[in-house]
């Protein structure tokens, strides 16, 4: 059996755009790396649960930024089907709702949040969007800087994490207007980057790119309120370097979390208390530099991760009873990867 992965980049070195990658999950290993689209930085993506379409950030050589539009033909390859550009820089985040047909955006260098509407054959048009203000303590907080934009686990809310405000705003999308219903303020200078909530709906784990903190927060479904439970960190407190807190995994049994170190370049294993409450387990080395993102694929029992910096994909194995993971390849080429989705199987 084999699975499909999507993977964003960087189109700073050798990348060209936005390749897949088969997991061979009898032979375990990773396999066939193919390029399928070329497009500018496409850094993050999303698609619908078969990736039939895909929704990629783009960044354009005169110096607009968007998000584009794919559409998968008969023969398996995908056309360009629209894009929705602005001046200036583009997105970090997009975020796909199948049920609406709507695309949720962060733009880091702008401070905003956007929603698009995807038509039936993959036209975009913007909906609503919001720029935050403020500022932080620390010297990469001089202005706002949005990072995260997705729906709460209810489809109630839309959550933003701002790495540059230390908040985490909650909107509601009423009437194409984007209502901001609650403010949650993290530690000066933590730097709010992804949010992954608990399979039951009332827990969410905030990771703080500047601080390397995992925030575990309640979550108020009817009012959309965010509440401070713990703080944990993601690295060794003898890691003195730098380190960039980076992606974020919950499993859906809610009894793992995993998460991402840049500058320490491993995956900090965390166990789910009752409470929804972390304790470390241990630190797994993602054998190469700078792993942006990881995901767990559809079965939960491999972990994929992709690096900046070394253009390498690590796959690992994992044990389901204890949350552990096993090397089972690290020098799979792939460039500058900066986001991995799995596609579901038609």
């Amino acid at each position: 059996m084999t699975q499909t992965l999507f993977l964003g980049t960087y189109t700073k070195k050798d990348s060209k755009g936005i390749y897949s990658i088969e997991l061979n999950q009898d032979s375990k290993e990773l396999v066939h790396l193919k390029q399928e689209v070329q497009i500018g930085n496409p850094t993050y993506i999303d698609g619908d649960k078969w990736y039939s379409y895909l929704y990629s950030v783009e960044k354009t050589d005169d110096g607009k930024g968007g998000i584009a539009s794919f559409k998968q033909n008969a023969s398996g390859e995908f056309e360009k089907v629209d894009d929705y550009l602005e001046e200036g820089a583009p997105p970090c985040y997009v975020a796909y709702d199948n049920d609406k047909q709507l695309i949720y955006t962060a733009n880091y260098h702008k401070g905003e949040v956007a929603v698009l509407k995807s038509s039936d054959s993959g036209s975009l048009s913007l909906v609503d969007k919001v720029t935050h203000s403020g500022q932080s303590v620390h010297e990469n907080q001089t202005s706002p800087h949005a990072h995260y934009f997705d729906l709460t686990p209810d489809k109630q809310f839309l959550v933003a994490c701002d790495l540059g405000t230390d908040e985490v705003y909650t909107y509601r999308l009423t009437n194409d207007h984007l209502e901001e219903v609650s403010v949650f303020k993290a530690a000066p200078g933590s730097g709010p980057r992804h949010l992954a909530f608990h399979p039951n709906g009332k827990i969410a784990y905030l990771f703080a790119e500047l601080s390397s903190d995992v925030i575990t927060l309640s979550y108020d479904a009817e009012t959309g309120a965010f509440t401070h439970l713990q703080t944990i960190s993601s690295i060794p407190a003898e890691h003195t370097d730098f380190n960039g807190g980076a992606a974020i995994r919950v499993t859906s049994d809610g009894r793992f979390v995993y998460a991402s170190n840049r500058g320490h370049d491993s995956l900090a294993i965390y166990t789910v208390k009752e409470d929804g409450t972390l304790d470390l387990s241990e630190y797994v080395s993602t054998e190469g530099e700078t792993p942006r993102d990881f995901n767990l694929d559809p079965t939960e029992q491999f972990v994929v991760v992709g690096h900046q910096d070394s253009d390498n994909l690590t796959l690992f194995e994992r044990n389901t009873d204890n949350g552990s993971l096993s090397l089972l390849q690290k020098d799979i080429y792939a460039p500058e990867v900066i986001c991995i989705k799995f596609a579901e199987k038609l």
